[in-house]
């Protein structure tokens, strides 16, 4: 027999263990976070240094009208974004699921990242503008030219364009799992396929859903590359207005404060979703 772990013995090998990623976390997540945290509640200095006392003046000044309609419009680019992924990304998940090639069609879902983000989302502003090759080509047909860029939809549509593949795969993940035989006993039982689908099928996709979800939602809200580029000032972001905190005016006291804004809103709204699910099955349960 083994001999017998003592505390020592199991502290050494938690040590080991869990020690190197637990010091990357500390000291790239959480002490970053802390500190951030910590400057939300000072100000800017004559020099854009940060000064006290502490105090919630910076979050405060986050609830003012004007930057709560960015936020509002942040929030809209992420729920529109995660929406028009599902609606594209559910059908696509299934068709790479059952097709022979999948392997083939995954690799041309990831092409793109071959390429940098910045060249991605650049080649859709000579798409998008006036002289650009969408125009050019319903011009064709004796439409157009559309004032396509810049534009909150060109905004959209490259966000959907860019975050699309992190939607799918945990999506394509969950349902090549799929137990098809729950359908099958659905039919059984006298389910048409709509009803089947939803009680049979779908239920087993909402891993994949979820993660699919998080991994365009915070993103996409937090973006502010493609509202830069393809906004061209008219679309503003919060990720806009956070850079340009510490990018421009130097304000990081209100810039970490946003983010901490940010930040606590995208907890939130996972914690909820998560508890509305959980109940969900509960309820499905009983």
């Amino acid at each position: 027999m083994g001999e017998a772990a003592t505390p020592l013995r199991r502290l050494f090998r938690v040590l080991v263990t869990v020690g190197p990623g637990g010091l990357w976390l500390f000291l790239f997540v959480l002490l970053p976070t802390l500190l951030v945290l910590l400057a939300s509640f000072l100000s800017r200095g004559p020099f854009g240094e940060l000064v006290g006392p502490l105090g919630l003046h910076n979050y405060a000044r986050a609830l003012e009208p004007l930057y709560l309609e960015v936020f509002a419009q942040s929030l809209l680019v992420g729920v529109l974004a995660t929406l028009l992924s599902a609606a594209l990304g559910f059908p696509l998940a299934f068709y790479i699921a059952r097709h022979p090639r999948r392997d083939l069609l995954l690799f041309l879902l990831l092409l793109p990242f071959l390429t940098n983000f910045l060249i991605r989302v650049y080649a859709w502003l000579v798409i998008l503008q006036r002289e650009g090759l969408l125009n050019a080509f319903v011009a064709f047909f004796g439409l157009g030219p559309f004032a396509l860029y810049p534009s909150f939809f060109a905004v959209l549509l490259a966000t959907v364009y860019t975050f699309l593949p992190f939607f799918v795969l945990p999506l394509y993940a969950s349902v090549e799992r799929i137990d098809w035989q729950l359908l099958e006993a659905a039919y059984d039982l006298g389910a048409r396929p709509f009803r089947a689908f939803l009680h049979a099928v779908l239920p087993q996709t909402y891993p994949g859903l979820f993660a699919g979800s998080v991994l365009v939602f915070i993103p996409a809200m937090g973006t502010f590359v493609v509202a830069d580029l393809l906004g061209a000032g008219r679309v503003v972001l919060i990720g806009n207005l956070i850079q340009q905190q510490f990018g421009i005016t130097r304000d990081w006291a209100f810039g970490a404060a946003l983010s901490i804004f940010l930040m606590g809103f995208v907890l939130l709204s996972l914690y909820l979703y998560a508890r509305l699910q959980r109940e969900r099955g509960l309820e499905d349960l009983v």
